[in-house]
């Protein structure tokens, strides 16, 4: 008889999250893995399969924890100023980080990613009535924000921009 599991999972999966949401999948040993996670390596390996089955189920729940909402609070925005502080504002770092290092190399992660960006598009389209290219474009644009850190204002400038647009 095996030994009881000696972990919460979904506390591990929590973690995991922070932890690639802050350094990236690359950026991620399985020794950072098990030192940060509280897990043995036999554990995760059985547990999780391999760092990339840990990495998929981590992105996942960020999904559902983070993008989720996001959606959610779409449905309320009342205008295109407000839909772009909801996803300026919201924790998407793993998801970044994912559509920028594994989506090109990983389908399985380019799929969750696509999916993920084409719900806030629609999410938006759908809040302000807009068409679906132009919600795309507010997307692309409040990610490139948070992407790059929003410098100078630029989340501020854009909103005064974007009344005319609802």
């Amino acid at each position: 008889m095996g030994r009881p599991r000696a972990f919460d999972e979904d506390e591990a999966v929590r973690a995991a999250v922070g932890l690639f949401g802050g350094r990236a999948y690359d950026g991620v040993s399985v020794d950072d893995l098990v030192s940060h996670l509280g897990v043995h390596r036999n554990s995760l390996y059985k547990t999780f399969g391999s760092k990339r089955g840990l990495y998929l189920i981590a992105l996942r729940r960020h999904l559902a924890d983070d993008v989720r909402p996001l959606l959610d609070a779409l449905a309320g925005a009342s205008d295109a100023a407000a839909a772009l502080r909801l996803v300026t504002s919201a924790d998407l770092d793993l998801l970044l980080l994912a559509a920028i290092e594994r989506a090109p190399v990983d389908e399985e992660v380019a799929s969750e990613v696509k999916t993920a960006l084409a719900a806030v598009d629609q999410a938006i389209a759908d809040a302000l009535g807009v068409p679906a290219d132009l919600a795309a474009a507010l997307t692309a644009a409040a990610l490139g924000i948070l992407l790059r850190g929003n410098p100078d204002n630029a989340a501020t400038a854009l909103t005064q921009h974007l009344s005319p647009l609802t």
